[in-house]
């Protein structure tokens, strides 16, 4: 690994080599904060891609790319005369120490928990105006779920135990059968949704990330359905024309190959 010298020096070069684009690249030169937003948002995905594939280099790669947005941004915001590169790592370095007086101050937290707690407290003390406020409109439901339920519960509006919450996973489920059987479409979106936040509750009682386990089997669904495919492609048929035991059989063989 690379020493403290190295490091900086290596930053010092993507920010010299961001003013060269920035001056003389016309694509460079034609962005805004507006246009570089969605190119952010999908190489953070691939990034999330990569850790979950485990792929250290692909990570490196990834982390590469989003490091360049951030200087991106920057070089935009000292063009407006706003902020610089300086700027926005001072402004996370007194982020940092102000929400871990646990380590800069005299606050004690032993544990993971109340660390989390300490969290939420500063953050309304900065000017929070209520707990929630932090959580992106724009987060995809499940992520936007998980964190509202670890905000609420770092002012300790939580369950006690899992025990509680599987209880709760039950109930709704119980709500959701109900308006099923009465067949009352809206209903059983609305219970639906319910059974979904208790599971990610649950989820999260278990240490389990909600995110990560759906992506998992996301993928692991698509391999085996890729698996499906390419033994029809060796049958000379069409996967349509394959009988659902058919399929099941090469489900099942996909299924002893992992």
């Amino acid at each position: 690994m690379k020493n403290r010298e190295a490091q900086l020096k290596a930053f010092g070069r993507l920010l010299d080599i961001m003013d060269d684009l920035r001056e003389k690249c016309p694509w460079d030169r034609k962005q805004t904060l507006q246009s570089l937003r969605q190119l952010t948002i999908e190489e953070t995905y691939e990034l999330g891609d990569a850790i979950l594939d485990n792929d250290l280099e692909e990570v490196k790669k990834e982390l590469g790319d989003i490091l360049l947005h951030i200087v991106f941004y920057a070089k935009i915001g000292s063009e407006k005369n706003a902020f610089d590169i300086a700027d926005v790592a001072n402004a996370i370095c007194e982020k940092l120490i102000t929400r871990h007086p646990h380590i800069y101050g005299d606050v004690k937290a032993e544990n993971e928990e109340e660390v989390k707690k300490n969290w939420e407290k500063i953050k309304l003390k900065e000017g929070n105006k209520n707990v929630l406020q932090g959580v992106p409109k724009s987060l995809p439901a499940l992520v936007k779920a998980t964190r509202i339920q670890e905000k609420v519960a770092g002012v300790g509006f939580d369950w006690e135990n899992p025990e509680e919450v599987f209880e709760k996973v039950q109930e709704e489920l119980a709500e959701f059968q109900e308006e099923i059987t009465a067949e009352n479409t809206l209903a059983m979106e609305a219970e639906f949704g319910d059974v979904l936040f208790s599971l990610i509750n649950y989820a999260r009682f278990l240490k389990i990330n909600p995110e990560n386990a759906l992506e998992q089997t996301n993928k692991k669904f698509i391999k085996r359905f890729t698996y499906i495919e390419t033994k029809a492609k060796e049958l000379n048929k069409s996967i349509t024309t394959l009988s659902v035991a058919e399929m099941n059989a090469f489900w099942e063989e996909a299924k002893n190959k992992q």
